[in-house]
């Protein structure tokens, strides 16, 4: 088997399907008007800009930070719409650290990790420390196909916090993806006694020992990934990945149309049915999966089926 098998996303960064549609409400705030009061014999002096005005509002047009609630509801805009409200909130505020995490929180969304990196950046330089800006850094470079360098920041969080197991799942997929697969299988194993039954560590590791040649012990760490209440449907495709390829095609079946839609499901069991006949399996890719770049593509490991293509 290949050994450039899909790895799953970790279950804080995973990405579903999104839109890339503008649709999104207006974020500006607009005052009450008054009744028309008669001029006074000589006008006020004009309000400084983002000061609070008589009634104790703040001046039409002047920047202001969004509320707790706008921000919530925010999280709920397609990415393009996320990013353009959290890059606002970055420009009245640069010091914001959630901003500017959540700026490039969407920017990966939009497959912009390189903007995505400046933009977690620029938080750190403030906040060398922070937890979830260091995670995100880690983020951007494993999907912009530098896993390398996402390594010592997520080193950096495992410091900061030795009982969270979101960067050493992270810290796996880096190790797994420079090749060192000792590491990243310890890692992860460090990560399941955090997180026990984890579906995303699961995932990374069944996806590691069946691309190395242990496809009866990945198959079963994958099986127990997807038993769990927060499988993604990257995990699922992924079993569909290792059964197919071992010419378990009828289960493979079932856990392809589960998902995907009919003709993908049918290009995809396509596709495995000749894989599973070449060794290595150099057949075309399989289809995408809706709204993203292929089954198992995630936005924290941009491998994917597409990278079996060639062997």
């Amino acid at each position: 088997m290949s050994r450039r098998l899909a790895l799953a996303a970790t279950a804080a960064v995973l990405v579903p399907a999104l839109s890339l549609a503008t649709a999104s409400p207006a974020w500006a705030i607009f005052g009450r008007k008054k009744p028309a009061e008669p001029a006074p014999a000589t006008a006020p002096a004009k309000p400084t800009a983002g000061a609070p005005s008589a009634a104790g509002a703040t001046a039409p047009g002047a920047a202001r930070k969004a509320t707790p609630l706008e921000r919530q509801q925010a999280e709920r805009l397609d990415p393009l719409a996320r990013a353009a409200f959290w890059g606002r909130e970055v420009e009245v505020d640069p010091t914001d650290a959630e901003a500017g995490v959540k700026l490039s929180r969407a920017l990966r969304a939009l497959d912009k990790p390189n903007e995505a990196i400046a933009a977690v950046e620029r938080v750190l330089i403030v906040n060398p420390d922070h937890l979830e800006a260091l995670l995100e850094l880690g983020r951007a470079h494993i999907q912009r196909g530098q896993p390398f360098y996402a390594i010592a920041p997520l080193k950096k969080a495992e410091a900061a916090a030795p009982r969270d197991w979101r960067p050493l799942s992270l810290l796996g997929v880096a190790y797994d993806q420079t090749l060192r697969t000792a590491e990243a299988r310890q890692v992860w194993e460090k990560a399941l006694t955090l997180s026990p039954d984890n579906p995303s560590i699961l995932a990374n590791l069944g996806l590691s020992y069946a691309a190395s040649g242990e496809v009866a012990r990945g198959e079963a760490l994958l099986r127990r990934a997807v038993a769990q209440p927060g499988a993604t449907l990257q995990a699922r495709q992924n079993l569909a990945l290792v059964l197919g390829l071992q010419g378990k095609t009828a289960e493979a079946e079932q856990w392809l149309r589960q998902d995907l839609p009919p003709e993908m499901a049918t290009a995809n069991l396509e596709w495995l049915k000749r894989a599973s006949a070449a060794a290595p399996p150099r057949a075309a890719a399989p289809a995408a999966t809706p709204g993203g770049p292929a089954a198992g593509a995630t936005a924290t490991s941009p491998r994917s089926w597409d990278s079996l293509k060639g062997g």
